[in-house]
């Protein structure tokens, strides 16, 4: 664990947060500077340039004393203390010993902190959880070859095993084990139901959380009813949830939790629900998992970039991608010529003020590398083209480079300040 420095004299602030890293070797220019730590919003790109600019003025501030070492070893303790996994434990199984009428709010999130680890609620969504965890009951068998379940027996209840491994016997001989995370008993309806097979526990001090079979069937039924299924052709596209953020009512609407990969992408120029506020940011962090490349976003884009109606979405989008994921760009020429392309569609509708923002946030995501150009002999031709200078008032950038050729090859871009 990361402890607190015993010096506190040690810890000193950087005269500029992010420094002209200079000396990094062309080998690790790949890299992203902070640019996929977090999201941020379209004003961030304005503080982003703004910050990067001038030191940081301590004068005036009111001094304060460090706190004493004894102090320091108390923080230490706590650090300590939240970071014990089986301390987490234990706090789990207080909130779980209680009475489901006596669970607060703080006793439900603990629990589905915990819960949702577990393979059995990993098809869930967020609210079904919630509302298993506020009604489930625990259950301690302390000694191993105790049966649970006899062959036949009506079923009242679903069960999840937090602790141990339990064997279930099936009549024709065959025999499956389960441990942490699986769960067995009743299918979420109000059906008469009976155990094909014998449970016992394998282990001592098995334990489980029960959920009845009234819950069980209303909290799953009750979430059916609050979904709503987007078709095409026949086949489920999309899967929307309806959910409340609070209790006043007044901040709910539908969120994505399902979607084919082309809706997923649709779905970043329609109207987002007000508890869905940063699905494009969401989008934009996550599409890696289920695209095979960014091009497939890229593409459509440009594709609604020519629709009147969709413009300032899609330039939202793509703002918001530049700044919080510039490597997608800078590591990848097709991502590169799609930037160009996208400022070239800028410039020929005229839209100054979201060029601006585009270039802001290139210039404050870009990041110093060296390049070698060699040249067969000195009358060769360079195959790039400069812009800018003392005469101009401004700085010195490649205006072009030709395709295919060596500079190409060796990584100069157009719009690269030399």
């Amino acid at each position: 664990y990361l402890q607190l420095p015993a010096d506190l004299t040690k810890m000193h602030l950087t005269d500029n947060p992010h420094p002209q890293v200079t000396h990094v070797p062309s080998s690790q220019s790949g890299c992203s500077i902070a640019s996929d730590s977090g999201s941020s919003s379209l004003s961030d790109i304005y503080q982003a340039t703004e910050s990067e600019m001038g030191d940081v003025d301590l004068t005036g501030l009111p001094e304060a004393p460090v706190d004493s070492e004894d102090e320091e070893e108390e923080e230490d303790e706590d650090i300590d203390r939240t970071s014990d996994p089986l301390l987490g434990r234990d706090v789990v199984r207080e909130c779980l010993e209680k009475e489901p009428a006596d669970k607060t709010d703080d006793d439900i999130e603990q629990l589905l902190e915990f819960m949702h680890q577990l393979p059995a609620f990993a098809n869930m969504t967020m609210s079904v959880r919630r509302e298993l965890c506020s009604v489930m009951i625990f259950e301690v068998v302390e000694q191993a070859g105790a049966i649970i379940l006899e062959d036949g027996q009506e079923l009242d209840s679903w069960y999840v095993i937090l602790n141990g491994t339990v064997e279930i016997t099936y009549p024709d001989g065959k025999s499956e084990s389960l441990c942490m995370g699986n769960s067995f008993g009743i299918t979420p309806s109000l059906e008469k139901q009976y155990m094909n097979g014998v449970v016992r526990t394998k282990v001592d001090d098995c334990q489980f959380v029960c959920i009845a079979q009234q819950d069980y069937w209303r909290i799953l039924n009750h979430v059916e009813k609050n979904t709503h299924k987007v078709e095409e052709e026949g086949e489920i596209v999309m899967v929307k949830e309806h959910r409340e953020l609070d209790r006043s009512g007044t901040r709910k609407g539908h969120i994505v939790i399902k979607a084919t990969p082309e809706r997923l992408i649709m779905h970043l120029i329609e109207e987002h629900s007000i508890v869905d506020p940063t699905y494009i940011e969401d989008f934009l962090l996550t599409y890696r998992t289920f695209l095979t490349s960014p091009l497939e976003v890229g593409n459509k884009l440009l594709e609604w970039f020519t629709v009147d109606s969709l413009r300032d979405k899609v330039t939202r989008v793509v703002l918001l991608w530049v700044n919080n994921h510039f490597n997608d760009f800078e590591g990848d020429p097709a991502m590169t010529r799609f930037l160009e392309e996208f400022e070239k569609n800028l410039e020929d509708t005229k839209m100054k003020g979201h060029l601006r923002l585009l270039n802001i946030a290139c210039a404050a995501k870009a990041k110093w590398r060296q390049i070698t150009l060699q040249k067969p002999s000195r009358d060769s031709p360079l195959f790039f083209s400069l812009l800018g200078g003392s005469d101009k008032g401004f700085g010195i950038f490649v205006e072009a480079v030709e395709v295919g050729s060596k500079a190409a090859e060796a990584g100069l871009k157009r719009g690269d300040q030399v």
